[in-house]
């Protein structure tokens, strides 16, 4: 208490000489709330925001994240009141970490991007800023990587690496080769995941750093397990259990126990695999860690398959679903919106760097702002549409907490690296100032978006409005093809789509399978025809052609590749297909047919589908 009250009579100004003087001290909460009071009775928030961040970051490794985000709010309230740039920067990041923990993702990354851009504004930055710009690029990373945005997050961690690296700092070496590991573990690159957190390892046991250690050991172990060495991922684990819990950070703990679990599942301990798989998850539900509890739920399912009890595996599979589908939603659409405000920030630094060099700044800020209103006003709309439907959607789903197959088809259509590529591939028309393609792709996008979402209420839609939807999906895809594949849709005279029902979405996979199996590794000219014909009373035959590599080339293909992308899409839509037609007289068909030139080379791939009108 008394050096407390010595530090208030000093009152300095840096968080250096803050955190010099209270090294010894910063695990006593005790003394930490008085100097936080005592702060704040002697008019000193900096040493106020100071202690509150202290005790934000104790409460948040004990997963209590409403307390942690409270005490940061109230320190960046009293290091904008102290007009203190380095403790301000302090608490944003903070606040980031807490909602990132929390899969708050937009909220995060608007910290984190704050505390950067902040922290970049000074000059002559002392260490501490310059160790808080690692830690804004850190969290940053990490919410790409959330994402599954894997090569956007390692860019991240290894421009904090390379700081760190100039600072000496080997707490941040750990964490960025932690986390560098984590991204190349979930794009299929086993081996390096390895040798980073194996680094990672070394550098928090040179720093005696628990906690670091136990996230490590906890990552190689899961590493093991993927390489089908059970026994020795729980070497490692086993003795993660009681120190994680030691600890009362209930963030890695859940996962310790569900890998545990995942363990003995290998191994054939069943009995102790529920046991240390549910204990994972209660403690996930209690602490509200959404990610967790979609691992444990994927881990029950693959036990209770492994066990033979494929109901209850089928019923655990639904409930990690349903998870994934809250979470993916969430995060896509949060991860848009910022995104959008970022390109539009970049856009204007751009031009405004044009304009320096051209000596026109006058002319063109005034062209740009008009571009810019009429963007902004576009993306607006675009949004507020989205909002909206997902918002009804959502409501929809908490009511019924049924998930059907029609759901899933469209949360393929929805997935992030469409939406993300998408947005990027018109990023560039308006960077490089190009308005007609801008507004054109971005109506093009909007309508497509609109309909993809406007299914979840239909079982069936129209033919025409079916043709209607694929034609803007391949309109937006083939920007990404440089415009270069050649898209037809050709319906016979005598043949009503308008009276023609058919599950929507139904074509969209054959043709996405078609993109990036056939004609994405195929060099010059491009085709996919769509031709409807009338194959007889009770039938029409839909023929989806492309002159791609052919299937053969295309498996060989995926089987070379690391990350393997699985066409889940069509197997979904054979189904839907056939549910579809129970309530018809005539059975829906679905061909594959190889086409061959005359040498015998493939030549392309046709897919039938014959769809009942009767």
């Amino acid at each position: 208490m008394e050096k407390a009250e010595a530090i208030i009579q000093l009152q300095p100004k840096t968080y250096e000489s803050l955190d010099e003087h209270l090294e010894a001290e910063k695990n006593d909460t005790t003394l930490l709330r008085y100097f936080a009071q005592l702060s704040e009775e002697n008019n000193y928030p900096e040493g106020q925001a100071y202690a509150l961040n202290q005790l934000g970051s104790k409460y948040r490794n004990i997963s209590q994240y409403k307390k942690a985000a409270d005490l940061h709010e109230q320190a960046l309230a009293a290091s904008e009141e102290a007009n203190n740039t380095e403790l301000r920067v302090l608490s944003l990041n903070m606040l980031g970490v807490v909602y990132r923990r929390t899969d708050a993702i937009k909220t995060a990354l608007d910290y984190n991007q704050r505390a950067l851009e902040l922290a970049e504004t000074v000059e002559n930055p002392s260490n501490h800023i310059k160790r808080s710009i690692n830690v804004a690029l850190n969290g940053i990373g990490n919410l790409y990587q959330t994402l599954e945005q894997y090569d956007l997050a390692i860019m991240q961690f290894r421009r904090a690496l390379k700081l760190e690296e100039e600072l000496g700092n080997k707490l941040g070496l750990a964490i960025n080769h932690q986390n560098i590991g984590h991204c190349l573990e979930e794009k299929g690159d086993l081996e390096a995941a390895l040798e980073n957190y194996r680094k990672s390892l070394a550098y928090n046991e040179e720093i005696n750093s628990e906690y670091g250690s136990i996230i490590c050991k906890n990552s190689l172990a899961q590493i093991y397990l993927k390489q089908e060495m059970p026994y020795a991922a729980l070497v490692l684990l086993e003795p993660l259990l009681e120190a994680s819990q030691r600890i009362g950070d209930f963030f890695i703990t859940p996962s310790i126990f569900i890998n545990t679990g995942w363990a003995h599942t290998k191994l054939g301990n069943y009995e102790k695999a529920r046991e240390f798989i549910e204990e994972g998850l209660g403690m996930a539900q209690t602490h509200n860690l959404p990610s967790s509890i979609l691992y444990a739920y994927q881990k029950l399912s693959e036990l209770e398959s492994v066990r033979g009890d494929f109901k209850k595996a089928y019923e655990f599979y639904k409930k990690a679903d349903e998870y994934e589908a809250q979470i993916s939603s969430a995060t896509n659409l949060r991860y848009m919106n910022d995104i959008i405000v970022r390109y539009e920030a970049e856009k204007k630094n751009n031009q405004i760097s044009v304009l320096a060099k051209e000596n026109e700044i006058v002319r063109l800020r005034l062209k740009k702002n008009q571009t810019t209103l009429l963007v902004s006003a576009l993306i607006v709309g675009l949004i507020s549409s989205i909002l909206y439907i997902l918002y009804r959607q959502y409501q929809s789903k908490n009511e019924k907490r049924v998930l059907t197959l029609e759901q899933k088809m469209l949360r393929s259509q929805m997935n992030p690296h469409f939406l993300f590529n998408s947005l990027n591939s018109i990023k560039l028309y308006i960077i490089n100032n190009e308005q007609k393609n801008a507004v054109h792709y971005l109506n093009k996008f909007s309508k497509l978006v609109r309909k993809i979402l406007e299914a979840s209420s239909q079982r069936e839609i129209s033919l025409a409005e079916e043709l209607e939807t694929v034609e803007l999906y391949m309109n937006i895809e083939n920007i990404r093809f440089s415009n270069e594949i050649d898209f037809r849709i050709d319906v016979d005279k005598d043949i009503f789509i308008d009276n023609i029902k058919i599950p929507s979405l139904t074509l969209q996979p054959f043709l996405e399978n078609s993109l990036w199996h056939g004609l994405s590794p195929k060099d010059g000219e491009k085709k996919i025809h769509i031709n409807v014909r009338k194959r007889d009373k009770g039938h029409v035959t839909i023929e989806i052609i492309d002159n791609g590599v052919g299937r053969l080339a295309a498996e060989a293909n995926k089987e070379n590749r690391v990350l393997k992308r699985k066409s889940v899409g069509i197997h979904i839509t054979k189904e839907r297909l056939a549910n579809f037609s129970k309530d018809y007289q005539n059975k829906f068909e679905v061909a594959l047919v190889d086409l061959f030139d005359e040498n015998g080379v493939p030549n392309g791939t046709k897919v039938v589908l014959d769809i009942p009108t009767i």
